[in-house]
C-alpha cells in the first residue's frame, strides 16, 4: 500500500477519520481541514482517528500533526475535540502519543484495535473519564 487513503465522515455524534497507507503532509492537512469543517457544521466534539491500516509516518509528519492540533484548537475556540486514536501496534501508538500528547491526556486516548472501547470512551461524559487505563 503506497498511497494514502483518507475518508472523513461522522457516525452518530462522532467524527471518524480513516487513514490508510503512508501519510503525507498534504493528506494530514486535508484531514484536519475536513475534521474542523465537519465539527463546525455538526457541532460534534469527538473525533476517532482510525489508524489501523496506517503505516508509520516520518517524525516530521508527527510534529506536523502536533502543530495542526494546536491550530485546530485555536480555530474551534474554547471547544476542544475529544480524540480517540485506534492503532494496530505499539509503534503507531507511540507516534500518536507524540502527535496528540500536547492536548493533554484527558482530551485524547490511544486504543489498540478496540473500536467499541474507543467509541464508548468518546461518548462518555468527560467527567466520567477514568483516564488511567488503556484498551
Amino acid at each position: 500500500m503506497n498511497d494514502t487513503d483518507l475518508s472523513v465522515g461522522h457516525v452518530g455524534a462522532v467524527i471518524v477519520a480513516r487513514l490508510r497507507g503512508i501519510p503525507t503532509a498534504e493528506v494530514l492537512l486535508e484531514c484536519e481541514q475536513q475534521i474542523a469543517a465537519l465539527s463546525r457544521e455538526t457541532r460534534h466534539a469527538s473525533v476517532l482517528y482510525d489508524a489501523l491500516e496506517l503505516m508509520a509516518p516520518d517524525t516530521s509528519l508527527v510534529l506536523l500533526q502536533q502543530r495542526l492540533g494546536a491550530v485546530r484548537s485555536e480555530t474551534l475556540g474554547t471547544r476542544s475535540l475529544r480524540t480517540a486514536i485506534l492503532v494496530a501496534n505499539t509503534r503507531i501508538a507511540y507516534l500518536a502519543r507524540i502527535a496528540f500528547g500536547h492536548a493533554g491526556e484527558t482530551s485524547y486516548r490511544v486504543f489498540y484495535g478496540d473500536m467499541g472501547a474507543a467509541l464508548r470512551w468518546l461518548e462518555a461524559p468527560p467527567a466520567m473519564d477514568p483516564g488511567a487505563a488503556e484498551s
